[in-house]
């Protein structure tokens, strides 16, 4: 038998397409709440983390805290990319994508039950923080899980593509709950929204993570699978791939380093504008809100040809030049939106081009880390990379941000960080091969 008639056979097309749909539906459940917790952040700092509402300082103090718990969260994400990583490289990638979009969906959905402090005390922010460390680890699980799933189904020549769906069902959900607390920023009074309407969107996770569940349910192993069972044991040797647990790191720091910008940009432009629009530049909710569906839109335009361009170029021109554009235009484009004499199809431009070039990052950014890891620890080792570069990069984005400016009153903090992160990624995309996006999967 010829080592051709050894690799799998191409999967059919039809079932390659239903484990795209159901890899990247959990997604877009994970991202809709988290763009809905940044879109809400000020929300949930009355109801949750103000002890005094009114006192001089307060509101600053309690975004604060809020976005702790939203870094608290973050750093749970390395032990759910461990913990379902290690599962979905022993007993296959469907036990591990069921289990996190089933705690995902309830951790979000027991958020919108949550008493807040006016009813409970000092207890409710507590609850809320468990809540989110709940989603940390489900969090953790899904992108190791899902990548592996969809980059595995994927035919040839079109990883890229494949693996840019898990970022444009990210874009589709951070969408989703910008347009959801749009809406009812548009439709409800400002007393009924900060006392009940912000509820709505974490409930209406149900309903999303029930069908996610279901398609998941029905999933069959990735083409070529190997038997389940554990993997060769920590630090055996594979020829084909990272040879022990010294090498194994090395590659997890690589990938951090070649998605560090991508991390720190996408919270800071995608995430974070809101809350720092209101706060820092005095942007009313419902401008804040439009800015950050706008930076969404085109975040969202860019991934999948960001994707199937990096299957005919390579992976390395198009992250590079997401991250060079994003340290080259930082800066103009916050100064843009400070300005009082900036038109609005002015600003909406600049908001739309930040969103686009993050897309060239996200875009191409799955393949390029499942490339760097054999099948047997492809789960752990890029579902690690990137939890790692969100906790540091993304998680404490909002912290940082917010209690910068507050400290040094520069407003132009999140350029100084989105810039200097893609900065640093730039160097570390130098290091890829041109032809990694020609290799077959180790």
């Amino acid at each position: 038998m010829t080592p051709t008639e050894l690799l799998p056979a191409p999967p059919p097309h039809a079932a390659a397409r239903r484990a795209l749909l159901a890899g990247s539906a959990g997604n877009l459940v994970e991202w809709y709440e988290f763009g809905v917790y940044g879109c809400f952040a000020t929300v949930i700092a009355a109801n949750f983390f103000t002890p005094h509402p009114g006192t001089p300082g307060g509101g600053a103090e309690a975004l604060v805290a809020t976005y702790a718990s939203f870094a608290l969260a973050f750093f749970f994400r390395p032990l759910g990319a461990l913990l379902f990583g290690r599962i979905g490289d022993r007993f296959g990638r469907r036990p591990a994508l069921v289990l996190v979009i089933g705690l995902m969906t309830l951790a979000t959905t027991l958020i919108g039950l949550l008493p807040t402090r006016a009813d409970i005390g000092a207890a409710a922010p507590w609850l809320l923080t468990f809540l989110r460390v709940l989603q940390g680890l489900s969090a953790g699980g899904e992108f190791g899980g899902a990548v592996s799933l969809m980059v595995e189904y994927a035919p040839p020549g079109r990883r890229g593509l494949y693996g840019a769906w898990q970022s444009f069902t990210v874009a589709l959900g951070l969408l989703a709950g910008a347009g959801t607390a749009a809406a009812l920023a548009a439709v409800l009074p400002a007393e009924a929204l900060y006392a009940w309407g912000w509820r709505i969107p974490f409930l209406l996770a149900l309903p999303l993570g029930t069908v996610a569940l279901w398609l998941r349910t029905a999933l069959e192993e990735p083409p070529g699978a190997h038997s389940p069972g554990p993997p060769g044991p920590p630090g055996a040797a594979d020829a084909t791939g990272p040879t022990g647990l010294g090498e194994q790191a090395r590659a997890v720091v690589l990938g951090i380093g070649r998605i560090m910008g991508w991390s720190a940009a996408g919270y800071a432009f995608l995430v974070v504008l809101p809350s720092h629009l209101q706060s820092a530049l005095g942007a009313s909710f419902r401008d804040a809100l439009l800015a950050t569906a706008l930076v969404n839109l085109g975040f969202a335009a860019s991934i999948l040809p960001a994707g199937l361009l990096s299957d005919r170029v390579g992976r390395r021109p198009v992250m590079l030049g997401g991250a060079l554009g994003i340290a080259v235009l930082a800066h103009p484009f916050l100064h843009l939106l400070q300005s009082p004499g900036a038109s609005p199809p002015a600003r909406a431009a600049a908001v739309l081009t930040a969103g686009v070039l993050v897309g060239l990052l996200a875009g191409p950014g799955p393949a390029m880390l499942a490339e760097m890891f054999p099948r047997r620890v492809r789960c752990t080792g890029l579902g690690l990379s990137y939890a790692l570069a969100n906790a540091v990069f993304s998680g404490c984005a909002g912290l940082f941000i917010t209690a910068l400016t507050a400290r040094t009153a520069d407003t132009a903090v999140p350029a100084h960080y989105a810039a200097g992160a893609c900065a640093l990624s730039a160097v570390a995309l130098l290091t890829l091969r041109g032809n990694d996006h020609r290799e077959p999967l180790r």
